[in-house]
């Protein structure tokens, strides 16, 4: 593996026993991996990390001898698109069969690291890891966040990315942790706040968003809040609008999920709406 210009395949496990119910109305019609965290897929962030680094990525619940040497070496001499380890599916416990006896032989150790790590299980968690994604921006990618003073661009508060296809007017006010993603249209006067904006998705004249994630396609009307407290464990802590929602103009929505194709012409608060 010390070769630079050897080629390493990770495999990265993206599957999942309740298929992304957790995850909705944002996974109605997205895959999770490929929801945008900062301005990117999800699964993007996993893939970059690996370009940087010869590593092996495994299931951790495989109890086996882990030959990796060996397979890595039949992989190069069947020159094919994958290859596969498979092992006898006999049942054992993870934890007290095997991780514990390792850790008592000094076989089994642990890489502590002060990073974040969060997982993202609920669309709560996913603007929570957009910010810390945005923050990482700074050193590794600071050419994809946005800049503006407010004279010919909009003013920019903090780590915030805006796709090259999206139209933000100069009066708007934007950041901190905001990613706005392809073809957005943000009116004259809009404040938005911690926040994702996905694709297609027009935000008129003096609207507010803060602590929310507005679907694809959705559309906001001119003085119009979408808003929610924040508290990214709480079921109803951000507020998100699933694809081709309307909200009309002057409408107030705090702490809701809405389903996709839902017209909202009344303010509404801490409701499902179906």
């Amino acid at each position: 593996m010390a070769d630079s210009e050897e080629e390493v395949v990770a495999v990265i496990m993206v599957g999942g026993p309740t298929k992304g119910t957790r995850f909705r109305p944002l996974s109605f019609n997205t895959p999770k991996p490929l929801f945008p965290l900062a301005g990117q897929p999800m699964v993007h962030h996993h893939i970059s990390a690996c370009r940087r680094s010869h590593i092996f990525l495994l299931n951790c619940d495989v109890c086996c001898s882990f030959p990796l040497p060996d397979m890595l070496q039949a992989h190069k001499k069947y020159g094919g698109m994958g290859t596969i380890a498979s092992f006898p599916t006999d049942f054992v416990r993870l934890d007290q069969d095997i991780l514990s006896p390792l850790a008592g032989k000094k076989q089994l150790y642990t890489y502590e690291t002060m990073n974040f790590w969060e997982q993202i299980k609920t669309p709560g968690m996913s603007l929570k890891c957009s910010a810390l994604y945005l923050a990482q921006y700074q050193l590794t990618s600071p050419q994809l966040l946005a800049s503006g003073d407010g004279t010919k661009s909009a003013s920019i508060i903090g780590d915030v990315y805006v796709h090259p296809s999206a139209k933000v007017h100069p009066t708007a006010k934007i950041g901190p942790n905001v990613s706005i993603s392809a073809n957005v249209r943000v009116g004259a006067g809009v404040r938005l706040i911690s926040c994702i904006i996905l694709d297609d998705v027009e935000i008129q004249e003096n609207a507010v968003v803060m602590h929310s994630i507005i679907g694809w396609k959705s559309s906001l009307g001119r003085w119009s809040r979408v808003q929610a407290d924040g508290d990214y464990n709480s079921k109803l802590g951000i507020t998100i609008l699933g694809e081709a929602v309307t909200v009309e103009d002057e409408v107030v929505v705090t702490n809701c999920i809405v389903l996709p194709n839902k017209i909202i012409n009344g303010s509404v608060q801490e409701e499902i709406i179906l």
